[in-house]
């Protein structure tokens, strides 16, 4: 794979989310058509050794982002550990199937059967960032 890139929507509220994001891939498509490249939005569109790409997104309400923020934080991520394989296959048009490919515990991913959280950690399920600790507040 020549390359990867990521990039950001947002912010925004709620399920216009998935109306963004969807703007989002339609304009990147159209650029990339404008340039002659490809774009593909498969977790891991070449097999190997290697971590693959995933679609990630930053949450936080204003409960969050206030002081104290972190209870709501691990109150939110305590609350989505509960419902780990549902979302996984929720998330994925293949029901889990090509997350699987990517999320290997390997290569800073987390395993695909396993929950887990953590500050600043790279191979977890959720990742706050190490700032959000330090102020107690934020987003994950």
């Amino acid at each position: 794979m020549p390359s990867q890139w990521e990039y950001q929507v947002g912010p925004c509220e709620g399920i216009s989310m998935g109306d963004h994001l969807w703007v989002s891939r339609y304009i990147l498509s159209r650029v990339a058509e404008e340039f002659d490249s490809v774009v593909s939005f498969d977790p891991k569109p070449i097999p190997g050794d290697w971590n693959g790409a995933g679609c990630h997104c930053n949450i936080s309400t204003l409960a969050m982002r206030q002081d104290n923020g972190m209870v709501h934080i691990m109150k939110a991520i305590e609350a989505m550990s509960t419902k780990h394989k549902e979302h996984i296959e929720a998330y994925d048009p293949t029901q889990g199937a090509d997350n699987a490919r990517r999320l290997t515990g390997l290569h800073e991913t987390a395993s695909i059967d396993k929950f887990s959280y953590g500050i600043a950690h790279r191979g977890c399920s959720i990742r706050i960032p190490r700032q959000c600790e330090k102020d107690n507040k934020g987003y994950f």
